[in-house]
Formats: structure tokens, C-alpha cells, sequence
């Protein structure tokens, strides 16, 4: 499975990197502004959601592109290593990218987080494989149109009446109803 709309390996580091920054500074502007507008004084909170997100965004913006681009930097490792390019290096590069952001905390805490950054990227592989599949098979260039939606002459056409209804009337409304035209 090749990604043909990626950049190749030393030029994607630098733009994960300039992504996970912008995700960060975006979704952690959000955050803060919601934050700062709770924790402020009566009559200050717009001062007070402007003050957290100048303050504190840019930090997870930082957090952001420090993941990111360790992310990416094991991730072409892997890719150099393995000579392929499949799930398990995304897989493999969130658990080693969780242990060495928690290397300071102790092999407990560094053991969590690899596992949990593994399982997240192997959900979202996951998601990424389940809806590359669907999509496949709806979009399948070799399978034949579907009968029905190929007329739309045939679409007002009834092999049999439905009981209650009324075929005289617009769209085959109940004949319980009062005539309203």
C-alpha cells in the first residue's frame, strides 16, 4: 500500500511537522479561548479568552509539532529500515514516539504511553484501511449500474397498488387525508 500524495521521507518530516503546528495552535486556541473565557472575571471575558489563547496556544502548538515531528522522523526510519511502507511502521512509530515524549516519567508512565500511542495509531490505520475498502467497492469501475436507477422513467412505474392509497393522487397520499387542493 503506497501513499502516492505524500511528500518522500526527508521533506515529510518537516511537513508533519508544519502540520501537527498548525493543528496544535488551531485546536489549542479553541481549548484555551474556552478556558479563559470561564475562569475570568465578570465583565472581562473577552479580555480573559484572548489572554489564555495569546498565552497558552502556541505552547500546544509546540507540543504538537514535537510529536509530530518525532512521529515522522521514526516513521522514515522504519521506512529506510524496512524498505516498505505499510501500517505497522505508523503503528510501531506512535508507541516509540509515546515512550520517548515520556522518557523523563519512568518505564511505567513511558510503557503507557507506547502502548497508547500504538493503539491509537493502529485505530486510526485501522479506520483508514475499513474506509479505503468501502470506498473501493463503491466506486468499482467494473461493476454494472444498478437496474433500477437506470431509467428514471421506470421510477413513477407500480407493479401493483398499495392498499390504502390513492393512485389518483400527487406521490400516492393516504385517501384518509381531506383534499387539501
Amino acid at each position: 500500500m503506497e501513499e502516492y500524495t505524500r511528500e518522500p521521507c526527508p521533506y515529510r518530516i518537516g511537513d508533519d511537522i508544519g502540520s501537527a503546528f498548525a493543528m496544535g495552535l488551531v485546536g489549542g486556541s479553541i481549548f484555551q479561548a474556552f478556558g479563559g473565557y470561564k475562569n475570568a472575571a465578570k465583565g472581562k471575558k473577552m479580555v480573559g479568552m484572548l489572554r489564555e489563547v495569546r498565552m497558552r496556544s502556541t505552547l500546544t502548538g509546540v507540543q504538537f509539532a514535537a510529536w509530530g515531528g518525532m512521529f515522522s522522523t521514526i516513521d522514515c526510519c522504519l521506512v529506510a529500515i524496512r524498505k516498505k511502507e505499510d501500517p505497522i511502521n505508523s503503528i510501531v512509530s506512535g508507541g516509540l514516539t509515546g515512550a520517548l515524549l515520556a522518557i523523563r516519567s519512568g518505564p511505567k508512565v513511558m510503557a503507557g504511553s507506547a502502548i497508547l500511542g500504538s493503539v491509537i495509531l493502529a485505530m486510526i490505520e485501522g479506520v483508514g484501511l475499513v474506509t479505503t475498502r468501502w470506498m473501493g467497492s463503491m466506486m468499482d469501475p467494473t461493476q454494472p449500474p444498478p437496474e433500477a436507477l437506470d431509467d428514471p422513467r421506470s421510477l413513477g412505474q407500480k407493479s401493483q397498488a398499495e392498499p390504502g392509497l390513492d393512485q389518483s393522487r400527487p406521490f400516492g397520499i393516504p385517501t384518509g387525508l381531506p383534499n387539501l387542493s
